[in-house]
């Protein structure tokens, strides 16, 4: 199968070229090792601690594991033993040369924790998603999302438009490479597999279970509330757990990359925000599509949860064109208890971008009076959007434009 070119690939080889140890973090099955053995394979070991033998000698003995896996070495699923990073260390402090240790893992904040603890000013670490947008529809260089005229129209020549059913045809195909691909054309055995998977390599490590099942009617659960402030109180009394074991079950899945949060934007000049409560997201919206039990594009595109599912998308895209450039990003959304809300503050050089994310090809001019709340802040307003089904680039007046998702 040819190799699908990624938009962090540039990002990849340049760390590999200064650092002796480079990690590529990110949920299971986004590609992460294809990609390094695709990019710099060649004339490297390449070791796997998804075996059970590979993971048992690495971690009970790590100099041995080494000593048989010399670098230039990619270990997969490193995370599985921790025991290696000192190790590592020492090798890098003996003069390693650049790109000596390449490794994977799917367990991010731990595997970052860990990694910074034992590797730290010796490692890169570098986040990677499912495909973007712009890697399976766009051509050129992947630019990070920002709200600037010229650069929209830099967007609009790398993108391929699209009407709002080939929108949601891309929704509900996710971003997973194997199905993307075509790997596998059978949705439903996949993502049931990919759940499996999930529950037996990643959650079954972090956490004993009981009950399989229920933390499989967990994930289901939160999925029907993407894009949704979240309430864990009744997100567990769905399901029948306590609220504790709910947000237990939440950072294992936020920990693994499943889902992500975007929290709310408030600073002392604004009194009336509320200022706790995150909205939830999931990484991949045709695994959304599908615990959700929505059958076709079509459908999901007149169902209940149709723009929270774009919503979910789009913010989901955009993060991408920061990460995959190896850029911080700045988001938030806002609402207060007057129910004044922005769907997603985006923080750049200085200013507040409010964004209106909306599934309608002809947006109205009241969709962004909520804008206005940010000119209290302490950071003053920039250019916002609102960001729809609209085919072309336009505007709504000087300070807002109007951005089709398509292009991002």
């Amino acid at each position: 199968m040819e190799y699908v070119k990624r938009d962090i690939d540039p990002l990849i080889l340049e760390v590999a070229r200064s650092y002796s140890a480079v990690i590529i973090t990110g949920p299971r099955q986004v590609g992460k090792t294809t990609t390094l053995r695709s990019l710099l394979g060649e004339g490297r070991r390449f070791v796997s601690l998804d075996n059970k033998e590979n993971r048992h000698l690495a971690k009970t003995d790590p100099e041995l594991f080494l000593s048989l896996n010399p670098a230039p070495v990619i270990i997969d699923e490193v995370q599985y033993a921790p025991e290696l990073f000192p190790y590592i260390k020492m090798e890098i402090d003996n003069g390693a040369p650049a790109g000596s240790f390449l490794m994977t893992g799917s367990q991010m904040y731990q595997l970052m924790k860990l990694a910074g603890e034992s590797l730290a000013g010796r490692v890169a670490i570098l986040r990677m998603s499912g495909f973007s947008q712009h890697e399976i529809h766009g051509n050129g260089k992947c630019l990070p999302f920002t709200v600037n005229l010229d650069a929209l129209q830099k967007r609009i020549t790398y993108g391929n438009p699209t009407d709002i059913f080939g929108q949601f045809e891309r929704i509900w195909n996710g971003s997973l490479p194997a199905y993307i691909s075509k790997k596998h054309v059978n949705r439903d055995v996949f993502y049931n597999s990919y759940i499996d998977s999930y529950i037996d390599r990643d959650i079954k490590d972090m956490v004993h279970l009981k009950d399989d099942f229920l933390f499989r009617d967990f994930v289901r659960a939160a999925a029907c509330r993407t894009g949704q402030m979240l309430n864990i109180h009744t997100l567990a009394d769905d399901v029948g757990v306590s609220d504790e074991t709910a947000k237990i079950w939440l950072g294992y899945m936020e920990k693994s990359g499943v889902i992500f949060y975007l929290r709310p934007f408030s600073n002392n000049l604004l009194h009336r925000t509320i200022k706790k409560t995150p909205k939830l997201y999931f990484f991949d919206t045709g695994l959304v599509a599908h615990l959700t039990k929505y059958s076709s594009p079509e459908i999901l595109m007149n169902g209940a949860i149709n723009g929270a599912i774009l919503e979910n998308y789009v913010v989901s895209e955009i993060i991408k064109t920061y990460t995959n450039n190896g850029l911080e990003y700045y988001t938030h959304y806002y609402r207060d208890i007057d129910s004044k809300e922005v769907d997603m503050i985006l923080e750049s050089n200085g200013e507040l971008h409010p964004l209106e994310i909306k599934k309608t090809a002809s947006p109205r001019a009241e969709l962004t009076n909520a804008f206005k709340v940010l000119d209290k802040a302490s950071i003053p307003r920039g250019t916002g959007a609102i960001i729809c089904t609209k085919k072309e680039l336009s505007a709504m007046d000087k300070s807002t434009m109007i951005v089709p998702i398509w292009t991002i």
